[in-house]
């Protein structure tokens, strides 16, 4: 579906609300921009899927701890912690839906570094972009 309007902005419905990442290998990804708290908490919740070269990033108001889980998520991910600077501060990889009907069995993962942002890809995605703690990303 192509949208018209002014400037060079999405032409695809799918493209409105997205940021594309550059990875420090130049591949990019585009992510999906959560920044309303209710976005930013509910994440990847009810997804069946994540396309190749997608993911999900939230955007924080703040940088502090923001940890994160699983529940009602459908599809195995990788969450990376970014800084203000976008360098990650923090990777959890291969994190499995939680099965439990209560948000509160869930397991917490990250949140243990200080961060503005996070981005959320298939798991296995980290290793597939070569990423590691340190790595900025260009956005």
């Amino acid at each position: 579906m192509l949208l018209s309007g002014c400037g060079g902005g999405a032409t695809r419905l799918e493209d409105l609300n997205t940021t594309t990442l550059t990875m420090p290998n130049g591949s990019k990804i585009v992510a999906e921009t959560m920044i309303q708290e209710l976005d930013t908490s509910r994440g990847m919740m009810f997804h069946d899927a994540l396309a190749p070269g997608r993911g999900m990033i939230s955007i924080y108001p703040r940088e502090e701890k923001h940890p994160a889980f699983t529940y009602n998520v459908r599809v195995p991910l990788d969450i990376l912690w970014l800084d203000r600077e976008h360098r990650i501060v923090e990777i959890a990889t291969n994190l499995p839906p939680c099965a439990s009907k209560s948000a509160k069995a869930c397991p917490i993962y990250g949140g243990v570094q200080n961060s503005r942002y996070s981005l959320e890809l298939n798991a296995g995605g980290a290793q597939a972009y070569g990423l590691k703690v340190g790595d900025k990303l260009s956005f």
